[in-house]
């Protein structure tokens, strides 16, 4: 199944050729984006816009974000539903791999049908169709206030780079969000993940870490490429993560929730500086004071850092 990216013929326009204006005709490609239904012991939970792939790792780290799973062994099996088809060349039905059951341990409470999703969740918001905002505010398994962690913001600096560097689909099609889990102590890039919606590569991120049965992720920094929201703080809290950090900005409710939690939440992570919203005590203190080149500032953003992606 490789349905990663997609070609197109365009027209490309160029006004910088005056007093002509040039238009050259040549295939696009584009980041695919197509729906999945997530079906919980053959119930349908939840459709989401995603890039396909992965496809595993997203359901499960779903499901942790909803308090459903905890533990990689909670995780029974997944499959394709069969009865997902579409008409192929040749007139025959083929699985479109676009809807996933997944089955649980026994034991495992089921999500609750009520909180499902009554409509499609779009690439850019994970939470359309939530039955309520209270839900949203799952109580997690794993506290983070207790984590040890201290980053080095010089350290810390590098991962924006690095995640970038990562991201194979994005350097073809500039439209994809990545999400990458590092190691706070020594930097090293465990995973990353990419997807037209940034909640669905961080819900992959999760998963990978699921199926691997590494929750809590202590000690890790979750580094997303677009902007903090609740959501995405909501998902780094219920995996463990003590640390999140954006190349852009948070949201107010992203900033009160990981105040709350005790999650260390920083925005405008790009090139030597950063904005440290909560949990300013989990950087070096004398990096606070520009060891390692790093300026950090403790609050809020400045003017000229506006625009959130």
């Amino acid at each position: 199944m490789n349905r990663l990216t997609a070609r197109r013929r365009v027209r490309r326009v160029r006004l910088d050729t005056a007093p002509a204006v040039s238009v050259s005709v040549r295939e696009d490609v584009l980041a695919v984006e197509e729906p999945l239904e997530i079906r919980v012991g053959g119930r349908s939970y939840a459709v989401t816009m995603r890039t396909p792939g992965h496809d595993v790792e997203l359901a499960a780290g779903f499901l942790v974000s909803e308090g459903v799973l905890t533990r990689g062994e909670h995780l029974a099996a997944a499959r394709y539903c069969a009865g997902a088809t579409a008409t192929g060349p040749t007139g025959a039905p083929e699985n479109t791999y676009n809807v996933l059951d997944v089955g649980l341990a026994p034991g495992v409470r089921p999500p609750d049908p009520a909180l499902a999703r009554e409509f499609f969740t779009s690439s850019a918001c994970g939470l359309c169709g939530k039955a309520s905002i209270d839900s949203v505010r799952t109580r997690s398994a794993f506290p983070v206030a207790g984590d040890p962690l201290v980053v080095d913001p010089g350290l810390l600096t590098t991962f924006p780079d690095r995640l970038r560097a990562a991201q194979a689909i994005f350097e073809r099609t500039g439209g994809l969000h990545a999400a990458g889990l590092f190691d706070g102590r020594t930097g090293d890039l465990l995973v990353a993940r990419e997807d037209v919606g940034r909640h669905n590569a961080v819900d992959k991120v999760v998963g990978w870490a699921l199926q691997r049965d590494l929750l809590p992720l202590r000690g890790t920094v979750l580094m997303v490429s677009g902007r903090a929201s609740f959501e995405l703080t909501q998902k780094a809290l219920m995996a463990g993560v003590p640390v999140l950090a954006a190349v852009s900005a948070p949201s107010s409710l992203a900033a009160e929730l990981a105040d709350d939690a005790g999650l260390t939440l920083v925005g405008f992570l790009r090139g030597a500086s950063m904005v440290v919203y909560t949990g300013a005590g989990r950087l070096h203190s004398e990096s606070q004071d520009g060891a390692g080149g790093a300026s950090v500032v403790v609050g809020r953003g400045t003017t000229n850092e506006a625009g959130a992606a």
